[in-house]
């Protein structure tokens, strides 16, 4: 199945979606990569959803991604003794770590981590910030507050500290149960939440060890984009998690975060997904609105590698219907004349490697000379995600022998995945190409293809070889070229 895109589409499995049929459609509507949401639902039931893409996955041969998202602590407040409390502005209100049922004046904050960082003037957000309180006074198990925006207050809503890093470890006991038990479902992509610190990645990989599998980093503190650059140095890849970011910082801030984090990552070949409420309202109606369109079509102009859907495929009423809008959205987009001009003005890359250089050369051939398509042989995937960032104007297709590659590619802007025999000859890699490009629909009769591939074969990282091949078996057997 060719996708007629570049952008990819990521999809919350809920329970809208586990059933085979459903999950079947959402594929064939569009769906590129599963994310399964470690919050809600159990390991069980995970497990079963990972099975069923598997099969989806076999009865089409084409490759799928999943993305295990971890949860991350929650912070919440504690019990109320007669059910929710309306705050009102400039009332005093306490939080501290007594357990007894809260009031009108105060309730458990069950988080001594907390009150060890804040400080008199900080802020605290209940409810999605739809409650702030101002700290006028505190100690290690108390807080005074102010309240600066009131409203109703009620049993374990959660709490957003924006203006300290917390002494809090990004990974629960929950989280690394769930870790181990997602590696051992074999999936592909792994989000952390709460992560304020490269160090929070680090914990993580010390954990996966030599596992297989790619590290995402959801960006959803205000302490992680003061340290984006550092996080991106460790990660496989990013997702702007504009939802809880929303929260913690000033909103009208999120549009030019979102903008300078997707070409930070597009500058170190990071896929970069942007996700939470893309197309919210699809979640109780078979439409979207302009804004939500609007809104996927700027992460696509952006250049992201991968729009997300979350409780619109998860829980909401028409989960095939938010999949096919997203992939109308997206073909509109790259279709556009401007869409190609924003693409390549936002071209802004470091090359230093000899791989750099001949990804940079396969698109520059590629365009000049109507090439059909990119042809990348990739055993650990990082040819394929280089010439991705380079954004050409022809299909690319990663080639490899690995199918946990192929299917961790899903992810990357523009590649076409394919899982393919070992090869240990150039040339036999120039045959298998011109038979994908064939049978894929790509290219054919007298069209021709650029091949890159790395001699010895099947070694991470050696790619050094680029060449233009005629897309018909005959001529590269016959040739006189020397393959």
């Amino acid at each position: 199945m060719r996708r007629q895109r570049n952008v990819k589409i990521v999809a919350t499995v809920g329970p809208s979606s586990s059933s085979r049929e459903v999950l079947r459609q959402l594929f064939q509507a569009g769906v590129d990569v599963f994310r399964l949401n470690m919050s809600h639902g159990t390991q069980a039931d995970q497990s079963e959803r990972v099975n069923l893409i598997r099969e989806i996955e076999h009865e089409f041969e084409r490759p799928i991604g999943i993305l295990a998202d971890l949860q991350g602590p929650k912070l919440r407040v504690g019990q109320f003794a007669k059910g929710p409390v309306t705050l009102e502005v400039g009332q005093p209100f306490r939080f501290d770590l007594d357990d007894a049922p809260g009031d009108g004046g105060r309730v458990q904050l069950p988080h001594p981590e907390i009150f060890a960082a804040l400080e008199p003037g900080a802020t605290l957000l209940v409810n999605d910030g739809k409650i702030r309180l101002k700290v006028r006074s505190c100690d290690a198990s108390s807080a005074d507050c102010e309240v600066v925006v009131g409203g109703e207050i009620s049993n374990n809503k959660g709490v957003n500290v924006p203006d300290v890093v917390l002494p809090l470890a990004a990974l629960t006991a929950k989280d690394r149960a769930d870790l181990e038990f997602a590696l051992s479902q074999g999936v592909d992509w792994l989000a952390l939440s709460f992560v304020q610190r490269p160090e929070d990645v680090l914990e993580a990989r010390e954990l996966i060890g030599d596992r297989k599998v790619a590290v995402m980093v959801k960006v959803e503190k205000p302490a992680a984009v003061q340290r984006f650059a550092e996080i991106l140095d460790v990660v496989d890849g990013i997702m702007v998690a504009r939802g809880d970011l929303g929260v913690e910082m000033d909103i009208a801030e999120l549009p030019p975060i979102q903008k300078r984090m997707i070409r930070q990552c597009r500058k170190a070949g990071k896929p970069v997904i942007v996700a939470t409420q893309m197309l919210e309202s699809m979640i109780t109606s078979p439409m979207p609105t302009r804004a939500e369109v609007s809104d996927v079509a700027t992460a696509i102009y952006e250049g992201a590698d991968a729009v997300m859907l979350s409780a619109e495929s998860a829980a909401g009423q028409f989960p095939v219907d938010a999949v096919s809008m997203m992939d109308r959205i997206a073909m509109r987009v790259e279709g556009e004349e401007l869409h190609r001009e924003i693409i390549t003005a936002a071209r802004r890359i470091d090359r230093t490697t000899v791989a750099d250089a001949i990804t940079a050369a396969a698109r520059e051939v590629a365009e000049a000379t109507h090439v059909k398509a990119i042809c990348c042989f990739t055993h650990s995937g990082a040819t394929a995600i280089l010439a991705a960032r380079e954004r050409p104007s022809v299909p690319i297709l990663a080639i490899t022998p690995v199918r946990a590659t192929a299917r961790r590619l899903c992810l990357v802007w523009g590649l076409h995945c394919i899982v393919a025999e070992p090869v240990d000859r150039f040339k036999l890699a120039v045959i298998s190409a011109v038979r994908a490009v064939r049978r894929d629909g790509f290219a054919g009769g007298d069209d021709r293809i650029v091949v890159t591939a790395g001699v010895p074969f099947n070694v991470p990282g050696s790619t050094n070889i680029l060449r233009v091949a005629p897309c018909d078996e005959k001529q590269i057997y016959e040739g006189s070229i020397e393959y």
